[in-house]
């Protein structure tokens, strides 16, 4: 029964998170509360991964929230589950792409799309720098976590210079786990 349920939760991910990895994060929140197979701390830690690893991000996440919730068989249903409403509207786009090629309506129906892309994914954006950034402690008092916005600030304020501009975000990435171990201790 878990493996259906997790086929079906991801599979409404895929189909309604139009914008890619980042635009699944409010879903993937909705779906953290809803289930609770994650946490909200969780899942920015499974963000933080899946964008420093290879692949999409919402595959990643799937991916691994199915492995800990279902095992390996968990993970490739739940991997499935994200990528077949891609896979299928791809399909039927493909089929009849002539006739949507002319078509004004769908030239605004994907005018509208992408800033519901946007929405999503800035969305995603306050929902992520609210996790990283500010810490809810006992009693609901909310403090802000001044090493994050001291290294968010400065990985901007570097990444303005020109020679650094030329390195791979690897770098950046690298850079952000190390300082992130040395004040995690």
């Amino acid at each position: 029964m878990i493996y259906l349920r997790l086929f079906w939760e991801f599979f409404q991910v895929g189909l309604f998170s139009i914008g890619g990895g980042m635009a699944t994060i409010p879903f993937l929140t909705d779906l953290g509360e809803r289930t609770g197979w994650f946490t909200s701390g969780q899942l920015a830690d499974m963000i933080a991964i899946s964008e420093s690893t290879p692949g999409p991000m919402g595959v990643n996440t799937a991916t691994y929230v199915g492995f800990a919730t279902g095992g390996v068989p968990g993970g490739v249903v739940a991997t499935l589950g994200l990528i077949c409403p891609s896979i299928l509207i791809i399909l039927i786009i493909a089929k009849f792409l002539q006739r949507f090629r002319q078509s004004r309506a769908v030239d605004g129906v994907f005018y509208g799309l992408r800033a519901a892309s946007v929405a999503l994914i800035t969305a995603a954006m306050l929902q992520v720098a609210q996790i990283a950034l500010i810490a809810t402690g006992t009693a609901g008092a909310v403090t802000i976590n001044w090493v994050a916005v001291v290294l968010a600030l400065a990985i901007f304020v570097l990444i303005q210079f020109t020679p650094l501009k030329k390195l791979h975000p690897f770098c950046f990435i690298a850079l952000s786990a190390v300082v992130g171990v040395i004040f995690q201790m």
